[in-house]
């Protein structure tokens, strides 16, 4: 069996029933997320062994959080204690005209103060094949920043292939340096990355002409993604493969969705989705990179790996909470071109 470590900060998830505004809500319903420990769950769902490595306070929030994750599967055993809290994120779903709002209550988390030499990389990739961080966790602080760099350079040295999910969150990045100072370091040790339109062109200053996704109204030529895929790959070396997410927002329940993955070669190209009503768009991609570490190490195959990438997030996209939790028969099955959404008897 494939074992996939990843690496990052889990949190609380407070989101306001149905779509309700936070001047609303008088209650809210509580669940766990996280990029890196969404990327877990839907390994582990999948049926490969997922090990999700954090900081976490050494309470009972903590330990509610840690048998979350366990009763998807996913290994917890190289996680370490320390620090004062686990971070909180509050979660406004929109829709229509109306966005959905997130507001970050994650200031001195765990694993902000995460330091060089507190986690035991040896045991945590022992047996590994695929390590796999985002740019979430350096933004987090300059300790994250250093461990995540020290986690790259041992599963390098350990021959485990690496990703990256590129993941540009500007309002994380306020502890004096920016992303485009600390995460070409970092990339430069993957394997494979990911991104969307927005990442690369923040983070390194590459971007796809005349495309603008704010005024897409959902429609996406794929093909304008390749020349990002190959300045990536000019960019980064070591990268083999390149995959890109492509959202087109036609308002905030209805999105297209599909993706491409490049190999310096060949752009494969996946069926684009039109999604008309979002259940929840959180997660959706981290549930494309669980699809496409998945399909990447089962298949062997990159269109179908891609395909099934696409499928498994467009699932997503119905699904409440940060995780994924569609089933790989049901993943195949749309791939496959079931979309009728029959009932199951």
């Amino acid at each position: 069996m494939h074992k996939v470590v990843t690496f990052g900060e889990i949190m609380l998830r407070l989101s306001t029933p149905g779509h309700l505004r936070f001047s609303q809500a008088r209650q809210f319903d509580a669940t766990f997320g996280g990029g890196e420990a969404n990327v877990a769950v839907s390994l582990a769902n999948y049926g490969l062994e997922a090990e999700f490595v954090t900081r976490l306070p050494d309470n009972d929030i903590a330990a509610a959080c840690l048998r979350d994750l366990h009763s998807y599967g996913v290994g917890t055993g190289s996680c370490v204690f320390g620090g004062d809290r686990l971070g909180i994120y509050f979660l406004e779903t929109g829709a229509v005209a109306r966005g959905s709002k997130v507001v970050y209550d994650r200031a001195y988390s765990s694993i902000s103060t995460v330091k060089p030499g507190m986690i035991d990389w040896d045991r945590a990739f022992q047996g590994a094949d695929w390590f796999h961080w985002t740019g979430i966790t350096p933004a987090i602080s300059e300790g994250a920043a250093e461990v995540c760099m020290e986690a790259i350079e041992a599963a390098r040295s350990k021959g485990v292939f690496v990703s990256c999910d590129l993941n540009y969150r500007k309002n994380l990045w306020k502890y004096g340096k920016s992303a485009s100072e600390v995460m070409p370091a970092l990339v430069a040790g993957c394997d494979l990355i990911l991104g969307n339109e927005e990442d690369a062109e923040k983070e390194f200053g590459i971007k796809p002409e005349g495309f603008d996704a704010e005024h897409s109204d959902g429609e996406i030529d794929q093909t304008r993604f390749e020349s990002v895929c190959t300045q990536l790959m000019e960019r980064f070396p070591r990268c083999r493969k390149v995959a890109i997410t492509l959202r087109g927002s036609i308002n905030a329940s209805h999105n297209t969705w599909g993706g491409v993955l490049f190999d310096g070669r060949t752009l494969f190209q996946s069926r684009r989705y039109d999604i008309t009503h979002i259940v929840d768009r959180v997660g959706g991609g981290d549930s494309f990179m669980g699809g496409l570490i998945y399909g990447l190490l089962t298949y062997e195959d990159d269109q179908k790996a891609i395909d099934f990438a696409a499928a498994a997030s467009c699932l997503k996209h119905t699904i409440f909470g940060d995780y994924n939790q569609a089933t790989v028969k049901e993943v195949e099955s749309l791939m496959g071109g079931n979309s009728s959404g029959r009932v199951a008897r």
